[in-house]
């Protein structure tokens, strides 16, 4: 199965704040926040959304398509995203801006305040899908993850045009698209992916109940944080599965990136979608013991052993044709 992902390319710089927002801010003082954080720590690290799924294909043995725009500064990111798997002929390099940045910082809760220069990404918009298919062959699925708001109605219009399935991945670009928007790109999706804020913010903007929603996408996958993943299909019930408990917090960032990649991945394989839960909640928990979303080592002994340890002998046996050997592990 061959997969496309588009979406944001950055390079993050993640910080630590040793204490807790919510104890800075001021009930009475809400409409005039002025706060400055001395962080402890800082890390620059390769990032970006489509970039980070595109690695946890990769690493798991798929050879993902990477779909996004970067400025000239992208040749060592690029050359270590193909140590890992990722082919980069869907990148469109900029002349005039720098790969976006990603600037994110952490208290001890693990909530995070975070803001996104876009730069090239602005420019992903002119990226061609069916110039990428002529050139690299048929596509499986297309995975529209955050992006240029533009680039994401274009390449979901361009699936339906070209009759190429897609997931729907809109996530933090949800605060910045209009309501029409939002339900462009969810109509007629295999796949939504949300967390549980997101699920409810996509139904305020778009208007529609859950049933509404389940009426236009095949699955809606929701990721609940500790409490593990959600899916849900018309007429099906809904399923439910654990998150890999006790896992120590090192860095939030990446993980829901890590748990996408690891779910289709499994699903792409044809393993059901439990399974396909399992596989991406390992890979989660190897992301949040991380700081950094691709510096985790997906080695599959490991990651069977999780499995098994978390949900099971019967799921193990299940992963074992996904994961066997054929990773390609990773490293910081």
């Amino acid at each position: 199965m061959r997969i496309a992902v588009t979406g944001s390319i950055a390079t993050d710089h993640l910080m630590a704040f040793p204490g807790r927002f919510v104890d800075q801010l001021l009930p009475d003082q809400l409409e005039h926040v002025s706060l400055s954080f001395l962080v402890d720590s800082l890390e620059v690290r390769r990032g970006g959304v489509a970039a980070n799924i595109a690695y946890g294909l990769g690493v798991l043995g798929l050879d993902p398509l990477l779909v996004g725009a970067v400025g000239p500064d992208f040749g060592e990111y690029e050359v270590w995203l193909k140590e890992h798997g990722v082919d980069t002929g869907g990148v469109h390099v900029s002349a005039g801006h720098q790969t976006a940045r990603f600037m994110c910082m952490t208290d001890q809760d693990s909530n995070q305040i975070a803001s996104f220069y876009a730069g090239a990404m602005a420019e992903a918009a002119e990226i061609d899908l069916s110039r990428l298919l002529a050139t690299g062959g048929p596509l499986d699925l297309v995975l529209v993850s955050p992006n240029d708001p533009a680039a994401m109605v274009r390449h979901t219009e361009e699936c339906r045009a070209l009759g190429i399935p897609f997931a729907a991945d809109p996530s933090q670009q949800l605060a910045r698209l209009s309501g029409d928007e939002v339900r462009s790109l969810v109509d007629g999706a295999r796949w939504l992916f949300t967390n549980e804020y997101e699920s409810a913010l996509l139904r305020e903007r778009t208007g529609w109940s859950v049933e509404d929603v389940l009426a236009r996408v095949d699955t809606w996958v929701t990721t609940l944080g500790s409490k593990g993943v959600r899916i849900e299909r018309q007429g099906a019930p809904t399923l439910v599965v654990e998150a890999v408990p006790d896992v120590p917090a090192e860095d939030p960032t990446g993980v829901g990136d890590a748990f996408r990649s690891g779910f289709l991945a499994a699903v792409s394989k044809g393993l059901p979608l439990e399974a396909a839960a399992q596989l991406g909640s390992a890979m989660a928990a190897l992301v949040l013991r991380a700081v950094g979303s691709q510096s985790y080592e997906a080695d599959p002994a490991e990651l069977l052993r999780t499995v098994r340890t978390v949900y099971g002998a019967d799921a193990g046996q299940r992963l074992e044709a996904v994961l066997g050997s054929g990773t390609r592990g990773g490293s910081s």
